[in-house]
Parts: C-alpha cells; structure tokens; sequence
C-alpha cells in the first residue's frame, strides 16, 4: 500500500523532511506499526520516534491515537502535542 507521510515540527526537524511517499511492508497495520518500522529505519527517524507516547498522529486529517488502523488511508500525518495559549 503507498501512503504519505506527513511530518511536522521537531518531528519534521529530527527526520529532514517534511514530506515522503512510502510502501507499506506487510504487518504495518496501526500508527503504532508504522511508527515502529519507521523508527527501524535508524538516525533520525529513530531520534524523532524514539518516545510514541509523545506523538500525535492523524490519519486522513482525522486525529487518531497510535493503536488506530492505518486501514486504505492515502495520508498519515506524525507530530508532536499541539499547545497553544
């Protein structure tokens, strides 16, 4: 399955992009999955996920906790906590 990624904030900063277009291995079924197998890629995709817990993803521009299923979503967005004031 092809899906883009999204990148944002430090996220964006420790990985050097802000964008990318992937395959998904097979076994890459939740945002939990995904961000396994991207930390797997080592530097700083391993720097950048290297806590999930303090991630926030969207799948499809819908926020999602990580256990959600990836399912035939075209786009996968990965930042950290949003704050405002």
């Amino acid at each position: 399955m092809h899906l883009t990624i999204l990148y944002f904030a430090w996220v964006r900063e420790r990985i050097g992009q802000s964008e990318e277009a992937v395959t998904l291995p097979e076994g890459v079924r939740t945002m939990a999955d995904l961000i396994g197998w991207l930390a797997g890629r080592g530097g700083g995709y391993a720097e950048a996920l290297a806590e999930p817990e303090r991630l926030r993803a969207a799948v499809d521009q819908n926020f999602v906790g990580l256990d959600a299923m990836i399912g035939h979503a075209r786009e996968v967005a990965i930042f950290p906590p949003v704050t405002g004031g």
